[in-house]
């Protein structure tokens, strides 16, 4: 095996150095930092590149399947997002792009009647945008008036056609008397999106 030490390698002509042959492998020995952040990279996924919450405006009593108005992106106390972002209609989101999103969904509940209430969230996906199908269901328990309880739930989504792949957001219960909070100013509920990687 042969070895070359230099600084630096530029192409003979033109802009374009090949290491390597089509099928070859172009290892970096362990402990090697591949510095490329002043770069433009092509080809290579550059980690996430999409990151973005939802969060409900105002409060509301009794079930919603989906939760379909009320929605805003967050926007105050120097929140902010990454990417292009989601976009949604009557309470159905959509993706900006395809690959695999990990989606979050917090609620914040308040027992506003005197009963026992078993309340459910779910996060929702169609992948015909027509039928939808709870991914992931997350249950809990009020007891007492005035009692408070956030819970969330959260799945990962393989988005492989934007225009089929969507998600909603549905809350329901036992009794007519429980409370979803929501607020403007920070979050109460609200949904994260987080693009992993490539489908």
């Amino acid at each position: 095996m042969s070895k070359i030490e230099v600084d630096t390698i530029e192409p003979q002509s033109g802009t374009t150095v090949t290491l390597g042959a089509s099928g070859d492998t172009v290892a970096l020995a362990s402990g090697t930092t591949l510095n490329v952040s002043s770069a433009t990279l092509s080809g290579i996924t550059q980690g996430i590149t999409e990151a973005q919450q939802w969060r409900l405006t105002t409060d509301f009593t009794g079930d919603a399947i989906p939760i379909a108005s009320n929605w805003e992106i967050v926007d105050t106390n120097g929140q902010g997002y990454l990417g292009t972002g989601m976009t949604q209609s009557s309470g159905v989101f959509t993706f900006p792009s395809t690959g695999l999103w990990f989606v979050q969904f917090t609620v914040s509940y308040n027992q506003s009647g005197g009963t026992d209430t078993l309340l459910e969230s779910n996060i929702s996906v169609t992948t015909n945008n027509s039928s939808f199908t709870d991914q992931c269901r997350c249950f809990t328990e009020l007891g007492a008036s005035g009692e408070n309880q956030s819970v969330d739930t959260s799945t990962i989504i393989d988005v492989t056609d934007t225009s089929n792949v969507k998600v909603r957001f549905n809350v329901s219960s036992n009794a007519s008397s429980n409370t979803v909070r929501g607020g403007s100013g920070n979050n109460q509920t609200f949904v994260t999106f987080i693009r992993l990687g490539d489908t």
